[in-house]
């Protein structure tokens, strides 16, 4: 596995994202760090957890194995085409004989966390929300679900923000994740292992057009069609469930970039969300649907390329930003890394530079709120007073005009 500096043709490169964080007090991903961590006890690995969804509903998942034919593999060669790892979550019901997915696979997690300079084995993925395989819950049965669609950041996996992605499955929303395979630490069901490499160099556009395929995928799921490339069955009530008329999108870092560059190309996302994101290379194209940006190291203030990309929202927009947050606090890794740094005795001025102030437990509430609340409003047309002001609830968040 590489850790030399990852080069983006257009974003960050991996020595910029390191000196950018470390310049505004910002963690990065796990798959960038470079310090090593030993275990500090043979207790065993740590069992890590997630907090649970608030919704109603139980939550389901299923992975998909998707093949786009339209484009070659960057890697493998001729003869070869573009192979991505996706997970569906949504709505469930009668859970209780499927079992709890894992957070990712241990082959993925050892990786992981070799590449952030943990021991490999210092702690085994948590149990989500989600049982799989389980029937998806539909009332009335011929409900349209809506779909938000999650892109990731460099050199990262598609369950970095299952806090979001369980939550807003527990309230009638199907989510589609997604690796960005060679920029992703993702497992294909044969066993193949794939992490981030230096070449190739995938950017955000790069990221756009995986997801443009992924809404294509979308469209055969909600046509009744099976997109898996071994056509492995699809949990009952899946085929036809999805609402392609009501599809958001959100990212985390180049994800979120990708957001925007899908939003400036494809009418199918509705409504978009960034966490965090640089917006490099920067969206110069109007938008009229709505967007939110949950900002921390990337302020608009500081950050000329968000700044001029809130210039060319035309439509419904909002900013806001949590107190002490960092790069990743909007994110699984503000509540994962504090689990881990007890396993091995990170003091607490390396845990700050990690996830900064910003209380794990808090940060999951936002997490959970204010993407639920966003997409609710856009895509459900439920109105959240959230988004209205500054809320008593969450004192530590600032609505940025």
């Amino acid at each position: 596995m590489t850790t030399t500096p990852f080069m983006s043709r257009e974003g960050m490169t991996r020595r910029r994202m390191v000196g950018t964080a470390l310049a505004v007090g910002a963690a990065v991903p796990i798959g960038v760090a470079r310090q090593a961590w030993a275990a500090s006890t043979d207790s065993g690995p740590v069992q890590l957890t997630l907090p649970v969804p608030t919704g109603p509903y139980p939550v389901g998942t299923v992975p998909l194995h998707l093949v786009d034919t339209s484009r070659p593999d960057p890697v493998v060669g001729p003869g070869h085409h573009r192979e991505l790892m996706a997970g569906v979550w949504y709505p469930a019901r009668d859970v209780r004989r499927y079992p709890l997915a894992r957070w990712t696979s241990p082959a993925v997690l050892r990786a992981l966390l070799t590449s952030g300079g943990f021991p490999a084995d210092v702690a085994v993925a948590p149990l989500t929300a989600g049982h799989e395989g389980a029937p998806v819950r539909r009332r009335p049965i011929d409900e349209r679900l809506p779909v938000v669609v999650f892109s990731h950041g460099a050199h990262d996996l598609r369950a970095d923000t299952t806090i979001v992605v369980q939550e807003l499955a527990s309230h009638g929303f199907v989510v589609v994740t997604m690796d960005h395979t060679y920029d992703a630490f993702s497992e294909f069901p044969d066993g193949r292992l794939t992490v981030p490499l230096d070449v190739p160099a995938l950017g955000a556009r790069d990221f756009a057009t995986d997801i443009r395929f992924l809404l294509d995928c979308i469209d055969d799921l909600a046509a009744g069609r099976n997109p898996d490339a071994e056509h492995r069955p699809l949990p009952t009530g899946l085929p036809g469930a999805l609402d392609p008329h009501r599809i958001g999108m959100f990212g985390w870092s180049k994800g979120a970039t990708a957001t925007a560059l899908v939003m400036s190309e494809d009418q199918r996302v509705r409504a978009g969300l960034s966490l965090d994101g640089p917006m490099q290379p920067t969206v110069t194209t109007d938008l009229d649907r709505p967007f939110m940006l949950m900002t921390a190291a990337f302020p608009r203030a500081q950050e000329p390329s968000v700044a001029e990309f809130w210039s060319h929202l035309q439509g419904w927009r909002l900013n806001v930003q949590a107190d002490g947050a960092v790069h990743s606090s909007y994110g699984d890794y503000q509540v994962l890394i504090p689990q881990l740094a007890k396993a091995v005795g990170m003091s607490d001025e390396d845990l700050r530079g990690w996830i900064g102030t910003l209380d794990p437990a808090r940060a999951a509430r936002i997490q959970q709120a204010y993407p639920l609340a966003f997409f609710d409003l856009h895509l459900r047309h439920h109105r959240e007073h959230l988004l209205d002001g500054p809320n008593a609830a969450f004192p530590e968040v600032t609505f940025i005009p």
